[in-house]
């Protein structure tokens, strides 16, 4: 079995979120990467994030209101875009019940999962408005 190069880069890519603590872009990861793989595109590193992301290895953040994440957590979990420093958390939503799908659909759609998007301002930058004012 030979490995091909972009499995390499896959690896490489993979590895590099997984290290990483915070919901990186696809930008942030190439940027990371990049000094040390000085050969790798902008475009590798977004074609195998999806890649990754379809196969489950990583989570696909999708954010309407900025650039997409990234996630190396992949369990069941939601997430909020701070307004003000664009970052992207996990936040724990307990309240929020599971959805059935079965139950949801009556004209026959195969409804794969959901997305439910929180919008806020987080801990650190709601502290720096109190103290800006």
């Amino acid at each position: 079995m030979t490995i091909t190069r972009n499995t390499v880069q896959r690896e490489i890519i993979l590895q590099t979120v997984l290290g990483m603590d915070n919901h990186p872009s696809a930008d942030e990861v190439y940027a990371k990467l990049r000094p040390e793989n000085p050969s790798i595109s902008r475009a590798t590193v977004y074609r195998n994030l999806e890649l990754l992301a379809r196969q489950g290895k990583i989570l696909h953040i999708r954010t309407p209101r900025g650039a997409d994440c990234f996630d190396f957590n992949i369990n069941d979990h939601h997430h909020l875009r701070c307004e003000v420093c664009r970052r992207v958390f996990d936040i724990d939503v307990s309240d929020i019940p599971k959805i059935d799908y079965d139950k949801i659909d009556s004209e026959g759609y195969l409804i794969n999962g959901y997305n439910i998007s929180f919008y806020g301002i987080c801990p650190k930058c709601q502290e720096n408005e109190r103290s800006n004012i």
